[in-house]
Formats: C-alpha cells, structure tokens, sequence
C-alpha cells in the first residue's frame, strides 16, 4: 500500500517492509497482528442522536469505559480487535483513536456502510461509483479528518435479503475492495442463507471470494450451508458468541469442532461482535440478550469449550491468529 502525502505530513510512521496493514497508529506488519478478535465494535450509535440531544451520550465516561476493557483484553493476550464500526453503527474514528492509544490494543477500523434496506437519502440519488470513491478516500487518505486509514470493507445483507439499496451497498464494497485491495468482511443473517446471495454478487463483480468473510455465520449450525459458503472460498466468521439469543454457545461451539473435524479450520476467525456501550437498546433488553454477550467471553468460555470438543491448539491458532494475519495479508496497491 502506499501512503498519501496527507498521512505523511502527521508524522504517522512510515509503512513497514512487506505486508502491512493500517491500523489507528499507523501500518504494522501483519506478522505482527498476534490474537486478534475479527468482528467487534466499541462504540455503537444511532446515527446523529448524541449530536442532537447530548444529554443522552456522557462521551468521557464511555470513553473511560472502553480504555479499560481494551487494556484487559491486551493484558489477557489479545493483541488486535478489528472495529467494524461504519456509517449506520456511528462511526466515531476519532474517539476510538484516542480510546486505542490510551489503551494500548491494536485496533484496526474500516469503511463502508451498514444497512438492512434503504440507503441514507445522500447515497440514494448518488452513483455506486460516487460511493466507491469514498470509501476509496477513507482507505488511501484517511476517516473523518484524521489521518487513520480503514484496512477492511463492511456491508450488511439481513432478512430482507439484497434489497435495491442493498445491492448498491455490496457492489459498491466489491468495486472499492478491487481498486484497494483490501479485504471485505459482512453482517448476514445466517438462518435465511443470506451469505450465499452476498457471495453470487461478489462473484458477478469479479471478487476473488477468498478475499470475503461472510459475517455471523456462527449464528447457524446448518453444516450444508456453511461448507457451501466455505467450498467457493470464502472465510466464516463464527463471530457472535455470547448473543445465545441467535444460537447457544454449547452449539456454536459444537459446530466449529465439526468443521474443524472436517478441515476447515483454515476457513474461520472468531469473535463476539460486542461493543463497550451500545446505544439501540434500553438496558433491560441488552440483559436479554445474551448474559456472556461481551468481550471476553471467548477468552473465559469458548476457547476452553473448543479444546474440551477435541480443537487442537494449531487449529485454535489458525482461527485467531493465522486466519486474520491471512485475510489482511495480501492486500494490493492503489
């Protein structure tokens, strides 16, 4: 990757020999990524509440907040978390900026945009290549004014299935991964298979699917579906543990010691798409919906309960170390 004349002048460091990839302080050797949580959030917001009514959003105290469970997660030996924060989840770069320096955890942020149906009204009367641009912008120059650039692409296909907004959404990610390089990774809704149309439009957009993870695939243990979300290339994430309210952890557990069983350790990456403080819910629904939904839950209870199912290190290896320094590895120019 080659860095913009903007991001030098910050004094940011440089880009190391060999692959690299961007993170909040700048690019790192993917050899270096280490135990890396693939699908997480810190910050979630509805778009525009906090600017409009600052009573509802106390900024300093969250923030506070997030540094400490950033600095656990580092101290419990995690080395990177990949914020897959975009327009449509209130992207803040800065203050996950300032919360990832604090704390001292790697963390990797990206770009795109997160809905289920209509786009926000701007994109709606824009061209998919005005879209592309953008996200273009956000991976060669910066997000948000700072000189942090996102290393990976995020869209979102849920029941509704590939909507027109949608669809202009992924063709959009697929063009913008095809001129960067960068990899792509999804939120899908694994019950009604939504992974298989994101990929039948990757594919018509010329993306090598090997470049994909298809997002919460975890929330299934229909094996039919996910090998054949695995046979045409791509990773799964098995990405929300803790949410039981999708499926049980003893069966997403059962179902990664099943894959691995048949050879795909090589294919998954773990993780809990958690957040230190998410605005859409009340409090009482959050309880809800899932007691363990958090940061740590692989760390205190999935890890354990894989190797109890006959995981073996190398393979527990291969999901949270290998397999992500794999996906941000071969990353091209632009």
């Amino acid at each position: 990757m080659v860095m913009s004349a903007h991001a030098g002048q910050t004094g940011r460091p440089a880009p190391p020999v060999g692959p690299y990839v961007e993170t909040t302080t700048g690019p790192v050797p993917t050899s270096d990524l280490g135990f890396t949580l693939m699908h997480e959030h810190i910050f979630v917001l509805s778009e525009g509440v906090a600017a409009n009514f600052p009573s509802v959003w106390d900024e300093e105290t969250k923030k506070k907040e997030a540094v400490e469970v950033l600095r656990r997660l580092k101290e419990r030996g995690v080395s990177t978390l990949v914020d897959l924060t975009v327009l449509g989840n209130g992207r803040d770069v800065p203050l996950v900026e300032q919360v990832a320096s604090e704390s001292g955890l790697r963390v990797i942020v990206a770009t795109g945009l997160y809905t289920y149906d209509e786009l926000p009204y701007y994109f709606q009367t824009r061209s998919i290549e005005h879209m592309v641009d953008l996200f273009v912008q956000d991976i060669a120059e910066g997000i948000q004014g700072t000189s942090v650039k996102a290393a990976i692409l995020k869209c979102a296909t849920d029941r509704p299935g590939v909507t027109p907004g949608v669809e202009k959404v992924l063709r959009a990610v697929a063009r913008a991964h095809r001129r960067t390089g960068v990899p792509i990774t999804t939120h899908t809704d694994a019950r009604s298979q939504q992974g298989l149309a994101q990929q039948d439009i990757f594919e018509s957009e010329a993306v090598d699917l090997s470049r994909v993870v298809i997002g919460h695939s975890g929330d299934t243990d229909d094996l039919e579906y996910l090998r054949k979300l695995l046979e045409r290339g791509s990773y799964i994430g098995m990405d929300r543990f803790g949410l039981d309210i999708y499926l049980p952890t003893d069966k997403r557990v059962a179902t990664i010691a099943r894959l691995c069983e048949m050879g795909y350790a090589d294919r998954m990456v773990l993780s809990q798409d958690a957040n230190v403080y998410i605005d859409w819910f009340r409090p009482d629904i959050l309880q809800r919906l899932g007691a363990n939904w958090s940061h740590f839950h692989i760390l205190d209870d999935v890890l354990p309960a894989l190797r109890q199912a006959g995981v073996s290190e190398e393979q527990v290896r291969l999901m949270t170390v290998e397999n992500p320094r794999r996906i941000f590895k071969e990353v091209g120019g632009y």
